[in-house]
């Protein structure tokens, strides 16, 4: 590989090729490349945390660690992989770049953009969310759930995304109702909300059985978290849908203040 290597960068498509793809025990594929900077044994237990009936939707996708993937902002549509880290590279990368590859996709996952096992974690986690929803949607149960959550105006949202369409969703509801009593309603901004939400659930859900973290963790400054009640709703219904793995637990646990 050393002879195709320019600059320290390899193409995508080379480093799929040449890379040694696992099978984890829930049936995704993946492998790692260059200086990860992450023990295996965390990578598969990581990997694995995805329950078995999510993972029937990545059937056509594997996925791939590696130091660095690179925006396609250097003059060409083709990513480019760093085997490893330096702070000029970095400030070139992203979070993970999808690449077609033939008959399915890769993910490269950014291990060194990413400071720690929890923020690996959740981006790993919220690529799997996404691309559920794009292959099977959003369950039924959980769309009568969440909506009524945003009807009754519980506080905050899980992410910016799902924080910004669900505003555009009921903000008809704060003006003039017409005749029949009922707001009008944003339906495409409402699923992209329920679909975002969903996505969001499912990550946390998944980052919940990977690692032990704290709620507040997840606060980011330009919207409020959802309320924590809220939030255990959604996550014990995405727990009923799909449940953990063998030797992993599902728990939420509250703590009171003072």
């Amino acid at each position: 590989m050393a002879e195709d290597v320019q600059d320290g960068l390899v193409e995508a498509a080379q480093v799929a090729r040449e890379t040694t793809v696992r099978s984890a025990l829930n049936g995704i594929e993946y492998g790692a490349f260059g200086d990860t900077n992450i023990a295996d044994s965390d990578l598969d237990r990581m990997v694995q945390a995805v329950p078995v009936a999510i993972c029937a939707a990545l059937a056509r996708k594997a996925y791939y660690f590696v130091p660095l993937a690179l925006s396609e902002s250097r003059g060409s549509n083709v990513t480019m992989i760093a085997a490893t880290y330096t702070p000029e590279l970095g400030d070139q990368a992203v979070c993970h770049r999808n690449v077609p590859l033939g008959g399915s996709d890769g993910v490269f996952i950014s291990t060194r953009l990413l400071g720690d096992r929890f923020a690996l974690a959740f981006e790993f986690f919220i690529n799997v969310g996404h691309a559920f929803v794009d292959a099977i949607g959003v369950p039924e149960a959980f769309d009568k759930l969440v909506w009524a959550q945003a009807v009754a105006d519980v506080r905050g949202e899980t992410s910016q995304d799902a924080w910004e369409s669900r505003a555009l969703a009921v903000a008809g509801g704060k003006q003039a109702r017409p005749q029949d009593g009922r707001p009008p309603v944003d339906e495409k901004a409402k699923s992209n909300f329920l679909e975002s939400a969903f996505s969001d659930a499912l990550a946390i859900y998944q980052l919940s059985l990977s690692v032990d973290f704290d709620y507040s963790e997840l606060r980011e400054r330009e919207y409020p978290l959802l309320a924590p009640q809220a939030l255990a709703e959604r996550l014990k219904m995405v727990a009923q849908l799909f449940p953990p793995n063998a030797d992993y637990e599902f728990a939420i646990r509250y703590r009171r203040r003072g």
